[in-house]
Parts: structure tokens; C-alpha cells; sequence
């Protein structure tokens, strides 16, 4: 009766990222462009019937794990129980700005029902995430989209056709906490507008995504970060970018040749595991390869898994 699943759960960057202001619920009110790439961790799940007992195993000793916290809410809402185990392969790094806890915690809720044979529907998968985390419902659709509010409201968007693209992961801890925090924004006056203006033309340009506001301050606590940027620009990078806040800079060039270049660079100063070649992945090719990762898995008569956005065809 045992049932087994391993799955890729994909990172993300943010193409744009403003905060606009402190919200009365104490998040903050934001504008982002999400977008998958081709960087992984790798999840092993393991069902077996019986009473309740959840196991993660890690290389990383992480209090209070995310994806504890999604298998028992899967449980909860499938009204199911079960001994569950995890083993996590980390690839992602953490504190990186780029959603690899968000993404596993997305993995185990597009995963473990298919393992109970228990599918939930879109709407419960999406509160489900928001519950869990700002980034976690974007890892259930994927590819390019519009966050908005807190980073849970996902609007799908025309697809980024990035070129070759080059990550740069140096291990510097950038703390989120303490980046909003330097941002010192209050609630809602006139430079929300402005942002909001801004951000829209950026949008409406289609393809063109060059601000994150937390550069600013995090630049200043770490200033190795804009180092990093400023030479992937330098071999011809359009855009670079930090990534969320930090500390991960990642840069899009127009042909190999010039990320070549700039990865013999970078390979010189980094280690091994903090220079890698990335591509984008569609939204079409991330539901694709889910479609693929819980192939078998599912019940007779489930004809759309993972769930899609709701005007897909």
C-alpha cells in the first residue's frame, strides 16, 4: 500500500518587484512580475495508510518547516490521514530570493493529494497557499505572472522570452525582515500613485522589467550585491537584477556568448555552486512537467491535474 512520488520543485525570480506601501494587516502592499526558472530542489514524498505521522528528512535543519506545515494542511483539507515521509535535495539556496521554500511547500500541496488520491480543487489549493506564504500560490501555476496585494493575488501574464540568463548565488544572508524594514514605508500617501504609475507602464511595455526596490537598501547592507550586478551589466546583461530581497543577482543576455563570458568570470571569483546557468520555463512547460511528475498517480476520471488557471484550454 505504500505509494512514492519525487518531484522538481522549481525556483523563481522576480523580473520587477515594488513595494508600495505598509499595509493595516502589517504585510506590505506590493507589484511584482514572478517568473520560474529551470533551478530545482528535489522532493521525494512517501504515503503509506495508518494514523497520522509526518517525517522530513534534510541536510538542512530548518524549525518549524514549510513543508510540515502543507502536508498537514493537506490532510486537513482532503480529511485524510496517513504516515508521510520527505527527503528533501536542496539545490535552491535558502535566503536567496528565490522562493525555494515557497516552491516545496507548493510541491507537497500539487503532490501529496495525488498520493492520497484525494484531488482538491484550485480555489482550496490557492487559500491553502496563502495561508502558507506570500510566493506559495504562484508555484501552483507557474511561469510569468502579476502578483499583487501581499504577493497571493497571481494573474497570469504573456510569457517573458528571455534569452540565456546567468544566477549568481554568493551565500550572503539578506534578511526580508529587515530589508522591509530599511524601506521605511508608511501607509499609503502620494508616492503609492506614483509607483503604481510607474509600474503599470512598466507592464503595459511588455518584456522590459527593470526595478526592484529593494535594491536600494540592500545594496547598502551588502555592497558585494551591486558589485555582482554591475559587472553582469559590464559583459552585457539586460536586465540584472536582484531577485526578491536578496541576495541572489541574476542577468539576461541576448545570445550565449556574452553569458559565457560572464560565467568564465564569475566561476574565477565563486565557487562552483554559486554560478549557474538558468533558463526560463513557461507556464506551459511547468504544468507540463507536473502533468509528467504525477503521471500514474492520480485516480480514473481526474482529466486536469495539476489544476490550471480557470480560462486555460
Amino acid at each position: 500500500m505504500t505509494r512514492r512520488l519525487r518531484v522538481r520543485s522549481l525556483a523563481k525570480i522576480n523580473l520587477d518587484l515594488r513595494v508600495l506601501n505598509k499595509r493595516p494587516d502589517g504585510f506590505h502592499e506590493l507589484r511584482t512580475i514572478f517568473q520560474t526558472i529551470s533551478l530545482a530542489d528535489t522532493l521525494e514524498m512517501e504515503y503509506r495508510p495508518g494514523r497520522t505521522r509526518i517525517e522530513l528528512r534534510s541536510s538542512f535543519n530548518i524549525p518549524d518547516n514549510i513543508i510540515v506545515r502543507a502536508a498537514i494542511q493537506v490532510l486537513r483539507a482532503a480529511r485524510s490521514s496517513g504516515q508521510i515521509g520527505f527527503v528533501l535535495k536542496k539545490k535552491i539556496p535558502l535566503g536567496a530570493g528565490l522562493g525555494g521554500g515557497s516552491s516545496n511547500a507548493a510541491a507537497v500541496l500539487l503532490g501529496l493529494p495525488a498520493l492520497l488520491k484525494r484531488p482538491l480543487p484550485l480555489p482550496v489549493l490557492m487559500e491553502l497557499a496563502a495561508e502558507l506564504g506570500s510566493d506559495v500560490p504562484f508555484f501552483l501555476l507557474g511561469g510569468t505572472a502579476l502578483g499583487l496585494g501581499r504577493g497571493i493575488e497571481i494573474y497570469p501574464l504573456p510569457e517573458y522570452k528571455g534569452g540565456p540568463m546567468l544566477l549568481i548565488t554568493p551565500g550572503i544572508h539578506s534578511s526580508t525582515k529587515d530589508a522591509y524594514a530599511a524601506l521605511k514605508r508608511r501607509p499609503k500617501d502620494e508616492r503609492t500613485n506614483l509607483k503604481l504609475h510607474d509600474f503599470r507602464r512598466t507592464v503595459w511595455q511588455g518584456g522590459s522589467y527593470p526595478m526592484n526596490d529593494f535594491e536600494a537598501v540592500v545594496f547598502r547592507q551588502h555592497p558585494q550585491l551591486e558589485s555582482i550586478k554591475g559587472k553582469l551589466v559590464e559583459f552585457g546583461a539586460r536586465p540584472a537584477l536582484m531577485s526578491g530581497s536578496g541576495s541572489s543577482v541574476f542577468g539576461v543576455f541576448r545570445d550565449p556568448h556574452g553569458r559565457d563570458r560572464a560565467e568564465r568570470w564569475f566561476r574565477k571569483e565563486f565557487a562552483e555552486d554559486q554560478v549557474h546557468r538558468v533558463s526560463i520555463v513557461s507556464r506551459r512547460r511547468y504544468q507540463a512537467m507536473w502533468r509528467r511528475q504525477l503521471s500514474g498517480n492520480m485516480g480514473k476520471g481526474v482529466e486536469l491535474w495539476p489544476p490550471q488557471e480557470r480560462y486555460a484550454k
